[in-house]
This record gives structure tokens, sequence and C-alpha cells, in this order.
């Protein structure tokens, strides 16, 4: 078995997260997450129904989508739950289309009347968008179709919560809700040694249980082991990309940079065998200039 300097999982990992909310037995580790997350509008989720995660256009035409977790609850209200990495252009646009997906599959062939169930589409950021770089401590935003001149929300079915993680700095004695905790595990799972006594709770002595690689059987561990190598490497490519495209730019102008930094990050992708859509997504190149970075390598 690999040897690993960590006890648990990072659930930043996709193996990691979807070992922890995404299996049918761990269900309720997702369930106190999102009641937690909702309790304010969704008073108590009693149940939750895994849904199939790949969704089609309505056409072949249409892009597909991949959700890392989707799932209803009792009322049929609908969850997409996304785990993203790494920065990517229009990833809010990404989660929008994502989330007519689930809109649509509401449709009636027979006489309908357009009510819809409610639709949630959380973001797990392992990053911070560039225009929330002036507000450090707000970590969690909620958006919702909003009348500019009144405020008030003119649509409640439709919900974007972005969490930006690398803002929750908080320590353990400065915890002071449930939720708290849940970012609080999430962020640092992957640091700790054992369960700090202010975690023993337990929904938090399962997801540790749960996430201790010693209890993984060989092939839960090679699934682990290729998802954290990708997880880092993808890390590492993108922060050597940063650096170099800022040294450039500092050299040939800002401008030039930034475009030298998408072309770096998109080879660097190119070498770790990501998929040109998910490259086109990740730097906002065309697929053509990509397509001839990939015949230049």
């Amino acid at each position: 078995m690999a040897e690993f300097a960590e006890r648990y999982i990072n659930p930043f990992t996709d193996y990691g997260f979807k070992k922890l909310f995404g299996e049918e037995p761990n269900k309720d580790l997702l369930l106190d997450f999102l009641n937690e997350l909702l309790k304010e509008e969704q008073g108590q989720i009693v149940a939750l129904t895994y849904m199939k995660n790949e969704n089609l256009g309505t056409s072949e035409l249409d892009r597909k989508a991949i959700f890392d977790i989707y799932c209803e609850n009792e009322r049929g209200e609908k969850f997409i739950v996304e785990l993203q990495k790494t920065k990517q252009n229009f990833f809010k646009d990404r989660t929008v289309y994502y989330s007519t997906f689930p809109i649509r599959e509401q449709a009636k062939r027979t006489d309908w009347n357009y009510e819809l169930k409610a639709v949630y589409t959380i973001a797990i950021l392992d990053f911070v968008f560039d225009e929330d770089k002036h507000e450090p401590q707000k970590y969690r935003y909620d958006v919702k179709l909003t009348d500019i001149e009144t405020k008030k929300v003119f649509y409640d079915k439709l919900t974007f919560i972005y969490l930006e993680m690398p803002k929750f700095n908080k320590t353990l004695e400065e915890l002071e809700t449930r939720f708290d905790k849940w970012l609080y595990v999430i962020r640092n799972l992957n640091r700790l040694n054992r369960i700090p006594d202010k975690l023993r709770e337990r929904v938090f002595e399962k997801l540790f249980e749960t996430a201790e690689i010693a209890r993984f059987t060989p092939d839960q561990v090679q699934s682990y082991e290729d998802s954290l190598k990708y997880y880092r490497d993808l890390k590492n490519s993108l922060d050597t990309a940063r650096e170099e495209g800022r040294e450039e730019g500092r050299e040939e102008g800002r401008e030039e940079g930034r475009e030298e930094e998408k072309h770096e990050i998109a080879r660097k992708a190119l070498m770790l065998g990501l998929p040109v859509n998910d490259i086109i997504n990740l730097t906002g190149l065309s697929k053509e200039t990509i397509e001839q970075l990939k015949s230049d390598n």
C-alpha cells in the first residue's frame, strides 16, 4: 500500500470529494452539510436522492454537463454541488449553464403550467475570483435574481452559492456554528492528524473515519493516489505558469504577459492530458489556438 504524508484524504481531489459526499453510504454527510448551508431558507431537508450526474442537451449538438454531485430532496428540489480546484475563465457562466439542465428536465410533455421546483447550484472553490479579492473576509456569496432598484428578490427558485475557501481562515477556537465547522473540515482535513475535540460530533466522527486513508482497500488507495497526483500536478503547473507569466509580464507588458500565461497553462495542461474542452474553459483560449499549441509540442 502506498505511503501518504497525510492521514486523511484531501477533499479538493475528485476522489476525495466524491468519497465524502457522493457515495450512498455517506449521504448523511452531504445531507448535514446542505442543511447547515441552506437552513435559513430550506428549513430541514429530510431526505436526498442521488441523480444521474451526466446530463445531455436537447439535441446531439448540445454540449453535455457532468456534475460532481447532483441530487434532489423529498420536495423534488434540485441541488448541484460542484468542486472547482483552479481558477477558470467563465466559471460563473458554466454554473449558470449547468442550472439550465435541472430546469429543463422538469418540463412535462402533457399540459403544463410551467411551475418549477427550486434549483440550487453550490460551488466550493479552491480559489478566489479576481473581483472578490478586495473583500478578504467575505467567503460566501448567495446569488438570486434580484431587482436592481429595490434590492428585493424577484425570483427565489434559482440560487447560486459560491464558497471561496481560501478566504476561510478561522481557527478551531474561532469556530462558532456547525457551518463554520464544516468549512473548517473541508479546508483543513488533509492537514490534520486526528479529529479535534471541538469536532467530536457524530457526523464529523463519521467523516474522519470515512476519510482515513489507512481504512482504504488497495484499489481505493490507487484511485486516491491517481486523483491526488492529478490535483498536485495541476496546481504546480498552474502556479509555475502564473509565475512565469508574471515575470514575462513585467518585461514585456501586462497584456502580453497574461496572454503568454494562458498559453503556458494550456501547454502544461496538454502535457497532463486534459481534454481540449477543459483547457478552453480553463484558459479562455480558442480551440484553434490550443490545437496549434498541441501540434507545436
